[in-house]
């Protein structure tokens, strides 16, 4: 009989039969296994720093800088029984393409989102063609909800309360519908494009029908997502597994009133300096956007209540035992640091390094996780701690973590190094719409060093080089010269060579700077 249901199972997890039939049904008052559910949670522009638990003396032995003075209770709990990693890392640190590379394992130029969208980027929108961790669970028996901010389709002029015009009048158009051919496996839908106005969002939902919010976005999400969770109306087949991503825009900007934030939460930081507020080494407070940080803190906090508000319901529901539950980030937030008014898209520690927390009860003992984990992991990671191991593509860039996390031991070696991107608009037509990317930055995180190229537009003869020790110098306030370094410039220009290579990357192809990269 074991055998027996051994074969079924694997029948279920190559999609030849429905899961349900191999796990059996399940409701709130039934202790009937299936396949585990997946919720995944990511805020956008959340600072890895900005999570109350990294100031604790349990955690802060594994990082190298100061958490942010930040109120977040329930992260502190979701951690005590999760796998924390410290060094997640955002490979090309800007929504869509992070996006494209969470949902497909496969860095951004070969998933199709290189830039972030908008209707003046045409040369940017996630392939039509791509399998993503969505599609692939559809076919193996998960229902798929996707909530909150998408920000993968390139905008076009098809509103459905408008035929032939776009679902925003201005130029570019960042927000965008997204109809049901291209939702990629995601059988219940309530989002939008990208809208940052965050107390009136709105929202298409499954039959692309366009409800107006007048309340903090998070809330909103998380009553959508626990009404799913209820099943109230039939919103999924309570015999399958799901997954379901939650997509809150906040904390990202703007971050400059009430108008942004609750104001029971920005009361927790509206008397405290801007010295109290902002404590690390390479801050400047004398930029105007320092005022910032109290109505950015208190998006964090707000989150927090949020994801704290879900996890509750999952426990009321009897859920949270087989359910795989995932906080994490697109990318980070500057906050100041470096003089940058820009908070993303640069290699600096505190733009690439983002959340993730990953909870597996019973399955996976909580701890920090050291090992570099890049975006392109993620999506074969959970499909590994899902049983689905053997439907990654082949096509997928990434590494699974799984065995490791479920077992401490790995068959393959960990990653000891991550890719880091940056590409800006190349050629536009007569038209202004851009036609082509330009790889203007690539570099290589490693445990202690980042290290980051950037070239010329016109001449791609390099243009500046950044390097960090971040083991010495975790603020990174001293650029390196790497001519003085000959041991580490050789083993990161050796690193970042094979990781181009595996990424396809166009650096890899056209022999980028080959005079310093060892390409063969």
């Amino acid at each position: 009989m074991k055998n027996l249901n051994q074969t079924f199972q694997y029948l279920g997890m190559i999609g030849l039969i429905p899961l349900s039939s191999c796990f059996g049904k399940t409701d709130s008052n039934s202790k009937a296994q299936m396949a585990p559910s997946v919720i995944y949670v990511f805020p956008d522009q959340m600072r890895n720093s900005a999570m109350e638990f990294w100031s604790s003396e349990r955690y802060a032995r594994h990082i190298r800088y100061k958490g942010d003075p930040v109120i977040t209770p329930n992260l502190n709990r979701f951690a005590d029984e999760s796998v924390v990693f410290s060094s997640a890392f955002s490979n090309c640190p800007l929504s869509s393409p992070h996006r494209g590379s969470l949902l497909t394992g496969m860095y951004p130029n070969k998933n199709g989102a290189m830039l972030n969208m908008n209707s003046s980027r045409p040369v940017s929108s996630l392939r039509d063609d791509v399998v993503t961790i969505s599609d692939l669970l559809g076919r193996n028996g998960y229902n798929c909800a996707y909530i909150g901010k998408y920000h993968l389709d390139y905008p076009t002029p098809n509103d459905p309360d408008r035929p032939g015009h776009y679902v925003e009048d201005k130029a570019p158009v960042w927000d965008a519908y997204t109809p049901p051919e291209k939702r990629h496996g995601f059988d219940f839908w309530y989002s939008y494009g990208t809208f940052d106005v965050h107390k009136k969002p709105h929202y298409w939902d499954t039959k692309g029908t366009r409800h107006e919010i007048r309340e903090w976005s998070p809330k909103h999400e998380v009553d959508i997502a626990i009404d799913y969770l209820k099943n109230n109306a039939g919103q999924r087949d309570s015999s399958k597994p799901f997954f379901m991503m939650i997509s809150m825009n906040p904390p990202h900007h703007p971050y400059g009133s009430l108008d942004d934030c609750m104001e029971e939460d920005y009361n927790l930081y509206k008397d405290k300096s801007l010295e109290e507020l902002l404590i690390r080494d390479n801050v400047d407070t004398t930029l105007q956007k320092a005022a910032s940080v109290r109505y950015y803190f208190a998006q964090v906090t707000g989150v927090d209540r949020e994801f704290g508000r879900l996890l509750k319901a999952l426990d009321s529901l009897e859920l949270t035992d087989n359910t795989i539950v995932v906080f994490a980030s697109d990318h980070g937030e500057t906050m100041c640091s470096h003089g940058l008014n820009d908070p993303k898209n640069s290699p600096h520690t505190e733009s690439t390094n983002i959340p993730f927390l990953i909870r597996y009860p019973g399955k996976l003992k909580p701890k920090v996780e050291e090992s570099l984990l890049s975006t392109p992991d993620i999506m074969p990671t959970l499909l590994g701690l899902c049983g689905l191991s053997d439907a990654i593509p082949q096509e997928v860039q990434g590494h699974n973590f799984a065995d490791y996390l479920l077992t401490g031991q790995t068959t393959q070696p960990l990653p000891e190094s991550a890719l880091y991107i940056r590409n800006i608009d190349g050629m536009k037509d007569k038209n202004g719409q851009v036609t082509t990317y330009f790889p203007e930055s690539r570099g290589v995180k490693t445990d202690k060093f980042t290290l980051a190229l950037t070239i010329d537009r016109e001449t791609k003869k390099l243009k500046e080089i950044l390097l960090f020790d971040d083991a010495a110098d975790p603020y990174q306030l001293d650029n390196l010269s790497l001519d003085d370094h000959p041991a580490q410039k050789r083993e990161l220009l050796k690193e970042l060579a094979l990781l181009l290579q595996k990424a396809e990357d166009p650096w890899y192809n056209e022999r980028i700077l080959a005079d310093m990269i060892p390409y063969e």
